[in-house]
């Protein structure tokens, strides 16, 4: 019935009470009509409808209310980001209803505002992001208080003596809070000291829990790894394809430990590429609803940060038995494809197998060879299937790239870090012709796999990606003209080549990858669904992610499916309903936990960039300006370090910003800055504690005035 009463309010302009459901709907019996009263509960609870205060529903769609994450500002008003992709909705503190930075809200737009900016209300809170909160414990008139980590969460937590742990001035503590006081007045509760701020590591581990991300295994979980074996028994091999002796190998990074994938690769007399992809077998040891599975799914990934690894799984299992480690047997599941010289797979197979690795070599090594023809040692073998590699993998980018793909180039950095945390360097990396290679294969993989599923009918899980919102778009163009580059071709039909198009016409710009990224952001994000909508950014239209089912559960998910549907046969009655119910709540809760993960490599990753930046104050760089605002000017180093320029900090004139062509000009001087200027900056302040760099420019760009 819930699918009936969503179609039907999609009808209607205006909210309907459960009377005029039930005539619209037909119900006749009262057993239909609890049912009614209960599946509008249920939808509400979800937040697929919305109850006013006249006890009446509708879709949000349909009214002035927004679903979506509340973004505070430490100033004390704050937005919300709309989880339709439309913009972002202003809200004046008065507004905000005890909302804080990063909760899901339901927000009523008010009025629009002056520049087509709506502005709101918070009605309800929908789902609190952070059960606890993070901060430092310090003393104040003899009473003990928490200052939030987050400085967008404008609350006073105090903690009573009986609820410290035993906390000293200066812990970095995780904080409930237990009642409140008065308006922003809470009492709290510590639950767990982190260590003393001044702790090598505890700066990150405080990002890692406010971010609520599991730092430790739960001793449950670590008793059960002793039913975990070291080694690839006979028994188990029983029944599965024997690879052992294929000449199959991984590629990773240098440091890479947990090796989900290998690959191989040979040239058939047909002239076509039989491409091999074997992926750690990891659901055969992670059986549904253990300790480890349980603990996997509410971790959801692995987080990588700069001087660690918080792994999704424990190291028994991610560095060792499920690990394709070089020279020992690993079981595996394989998705072998016959691909053409065009780049189509006309034939595939996906089955349980047993690998030997032949060799764990690295992206550095396999570089090397493909770019400068310098053979490594021990790699003389391997040269002749790895030109194959190279000749599929350059067939499978051109096949993508002629239906739609999108490569937006972006650049990552790399902190380097010593013993005790501290970054000694910051640099780009390195995305090579291995990099792209092993990119090239696992989407070809996961494709595979989840073509094969679609045309079954059985419910899977996809790694979806909507298309963007076309007046973000538009948006984006408008102001790439405002740069006085013209894009050329139509965009009001979105299709991924209009995308490409767009970046095509950017790509020999000076701003490109600024320009790139903002065209990125401007884009919906990838999510976890069981309902398949294609992939947009890989012009794909069904998609999955199978290759990575160490440090990801959705993959580990993939391959319980694949063991129940292709290896098991089971496609009953029973498994279909059982996997169609629970892939709705897999996905939300896999989404998620991927988007903490992110947001918390992001934070991780500004903080060690200020404190590298510290020990650079008075030094001086070339830099591009990469963002305009009303306050100052971003300055973006070549090693993607970026830091503030204020306005108020340039003395030499007073700077206005212009909204309508974000630029920053001179009142007297008229000199002008925009994105993508160069400019020499020296580094005036840095806050590891704030995340913050300030910059002051020191010596202007060549062109000097905005005409």
């Amino acid at each position: 019935m819930c699918e009936q009463i969503l179609e039907l309010l999609k009808t209607k302009s205006k909210a309907l009470s459960v009377d005029e459901i039930s005539d619209e709907l037909k119900i006749e019996t009262v057993e239909d009509f609890k049912k009614l009263i209960k599946d509008l509960n249920y939808l509400e609870d979800e937040l697929k409808l919305y109850r006013t205060n006249k006890n009446k529903f509708m879709l949000f769609n349909n009214s002035n209310l927004k679903l979506g994450k509340f973004i505070g500002n430490k100033k004390g008003f704050g937005f919300v980001d709309p989880e339709d992709g439309s913009e972002d909705i202003f809200i004046p503190p008065v507004n905000i209803n005890n909302a804080i930075n990063g909760d899901r809200v339901v927000c009523e737009i008010t009025n629009k505002k002056a520049g087509n900016r709506f502005e709101g209300r918070i009605v309800r809170i929908a789902e609190r992001k952070y059960k606890t909160m993070v901060g430092e414990y310090y003393l104040s008139d003899n009473k003990g208080f928490i200052k939030l980590d987050d400085d967008k969460i404008n609350l006073t937590i105090e903690i009573k003596d009986k609820h410290t742990m035993g906390a000293m001035p200066g812990h970095k503590v995780m904080v409930k809070i237990t009642n409140k006081v008065k308006n922003n007045y809470y009492h709290g509760q510590i639950v767990k000291i982190l260590g003393h701020k001044n702790d090598p590591g505890v700066d990150i581990l405080s990002i890692v829990n406010k971010f609520g991300i599991h730092d430790e295994f739960p001793e449950e979980v670590m008793e059960s790894l002793d039913n975990i074996p070291d080694e690839v028994t006979p028994e188990e091999i029983y029944g599965r394809r024997d690879l052992r002796n294929k000449m199959i190998f991984t590629i990773d990074g240098d440091d890479a430990k947990d090796l989900d994938d290998a690959v191989s690769c040979e040239k058939l007399d047909n002239g076509n590429y039989k491409l091999g992809v074997h992926i750690a077998d990891v659901s055969h040891y992670v059986k549904e609803n253990s300790p480890i599975d349980r603990e996997a799914y509410e971790r959801g990934t692995s987080v990588y940060l700069a001087d660690r690894v918080i792994p999704m799984l424990p190291h028994k299992l991610s560095n060792g038995i499920c690990s394709l480690n070089g020279g020992v047997d690993r079981l595996t599941i394989s998705c072998e494809m016959e691909i053409d010289d065009h780049g189509k797979v006309v034939d595939y197979d996906i089955f349980e197998s047993v690998i030997n690795s032949k060799k764990r070599m690295t992206y550095k090594a396999v570089n090397s060879i493909l770019e400068k023809n310098i053979i490594p040692e021990g790699y003389k073998e391997f040269v002749p299937m790895l030109k194959n590699m190279e000749e599929l993998a350059h067939i499978l980018r051109s096949y993508k790239e002629r239906r739609g793909y999108i490569d937006f180039e972006i650049d990552e950095s790399k902190i380097i870090v010593d013993e005790t945390g501290k970054p000694t360097d910051i640099v780009l990396r390195e995305r090579g012709t291995g990099e792209k290679l092993i990119e090239d294969f696992m989407i070809a993989a996961n494709e595979t796999v989840a073509t094969h599923v679609y045309f079954l009918e059985l419910p899977f899980l996809y790694r979806i990606h909507g298309e963007p919102n076309p007046e973000k778009i538009q948006k984006f163009i408008k102001f790439v003209g405002l740069l006085g580059y013209q894009i050329h071709g139509k965009v009001e039909d979105i299709h991924p080549k209009t995308m490409q198009k767009i970046l095509d016409d950017l790509r020999d710009k000076k701003e490109f990858h600024i320009l790139s990224s903002m065209l990125l952001r401007s884009m919906q994000k990838a999510v976890y669904s069981k309902d398949n909508i294609g992939h947009f950014g890989l012009a794909s239209k069904y998609y999955t992610h199978f290759t990575s089912p160490i440090r990801r559960y959705p993959d580990t998910t993939v391959h319980r499916l694949l063991r129940t549907y292709l290896f098991k046969g089971d496609m009953s009655r029973g498994t279909v309903k059982y996997w169609s119910e629970k892939l709705v709540l897999l996905g939300d809760q896999t989404s998620e936990c991927e988007r903490a993960a992110i947001e918390c490599e992001r934070e991780v990753d500004d903080m060690k960039k200020a404190e590298y930046m510290q020990e650079h104050i008075g030094e001086e760089y070339e830099g591009i300006i990469s963002s305009v605002l009303n306050f100052g000017m971003f300055v973006e180093l070549p090693n993607l370090i970026e830091g503030l320029v204020r306005l108020d900090s340039m003395k030499d004139d007073v700077y206005t910003f212009d909204e309508t062509t974000f630029t920053v000009r001179g009142n007297k001087n008229k000199r002008g800055y925009r994105l993508g200027d160069k400019v020499r900056v020296k580094v005036i302040a840095a806050s590891k504690e704030e995340h913050t760099i300030d910059f002051e420019i020191v010596k202007e760009k060549v062109n000097e005035t905005i005409n």
